[in-house]
């Protein structure tokens, strides 16, 4: 046998027993399938490494190039008519085979697994949760609704919910004048209420002013004219009318809904849609203590 090859050989079972050095140490169970698999996997590949490059290697150090050569040349470089090696054009097809077998019989998809299994416990667990806390009092959710604020809601704004000097939106604030105008500007289609989406430029100039002072001002005193066109999905008190447009008297459960669901444009970027990442008592608890934000003003 070719030294090179018996030098390959031996590098391969240095690496192979090396390797199961290390199972050992990690106390890897080899009687199950997928961990044997793996590492008869490894042997394979370690012995067809070493192999073939030894194979290779003493082929260029001692064979010369024969055969034919194809029309085509590139700066007097031609290429060899020779067929695909037999080992490269098997392992190329008993790769294929394996890979068929691999996912039907040996770790099939429908098999077990770890995310599925979390997936089917996280489920179980919400289904108790929400049995359990749907009759909660507002204290208890509050209390619930902070402790979800903390960690989904305050790294964007803030842990009291002061938007962090500007960087996102106010929540201890209902809304500002400058929030005001900027929606009758550009208009608002992110909340998906029933009545649609608002266009831009519903008031301009002077009416918009108004309209902005008014609404920031929590709708008191006498309203401006331009209001009648806002009443008109707002309803004539801001309050949305029963939830058909966004209100704009305070901050309420279906507007934090609209939001938590659809997401929305803001100061440091677009908010992300957090459809399906709380449980219904967990929205309610959020809503809660939002609301508590802005009405301990």
């Amino acid at each position: 046998m070719n030294g090179m090859i018996v030098k390959a050989l031996v590098m391969a079972g240095v690496l192979i027993i090396g390797t199961y050095v290390v199972i050992e140490q990690m106390h890897i169970d080899l009687s199950d399938p997928i961990n044997m698999l793996t590492f008869i996997g490894a042997i394979a590949i370690a012995v067809l490494t070493f192999g073939v490059a030894a194979k290779y290697m003493a082929q260029m150090k001692n064979d010369s190039a024969s055969g034919e050569l194809t029309e085509d040349n590139w700066d007097g470089i031609g290429e060899y008519e020779n067929p695909l090696p037999s080992g490269w054009a098997w392992s190329f097809v008993g790769t294929l085979i394996w890979a068929i077998w691999y996912m039907l019989m040996g770790y099939p998809v429908n098999a077990y697994s770890q995310i599925g299994a979390w997936n089917k416990e996280t489920k179980e667990y919400n289904k108790k949760f929400q049995e359990k806390f749907k009759t909660a009092d507002k204290d208890t959710l509050k209390d619930m609704g902070e402790s979800i604020f903390l960690v989904q809601c305050a790294p964007c704004h803030g842990d009291t919910g002061d938007g962090m000097s500007g960087k996102a939106h106010d929540l201890t604030h209902r809304i500002s004048k400058a929030q005001v105008l900027y929606v009758i500007k550009n208009g608002s289609h992110y909340f998906k209420y029933p009545l649609g989406a608002m266009p831009a430029g519903m008031a301009q100039g002077k009416d918009a002013e108004d309209v902005a002072a008014y609404v920031a001002g929590g709708l008191k005193g006498k309203a401006p004219t331009a209001w009648a066109t806002c009443a008109g999905c707002h309803g004539q008190d801001g309050k949305g009318n029963g939830g058909q447009a966004p209100n704009l008297a305070h901050i309420d459960s279906t507007l934090i809904a609209n939001v938590l669901k659809n997401g929305k444009k803001g100061s440091i970027g677009r908010m992300p849609s957090f459809a399906n990442r709380f449980t219904p008592v967990q929205e309610k608890a959020l809503a809660e203590y939002i609301k508590s934000l802005s009405s301990s003003k």
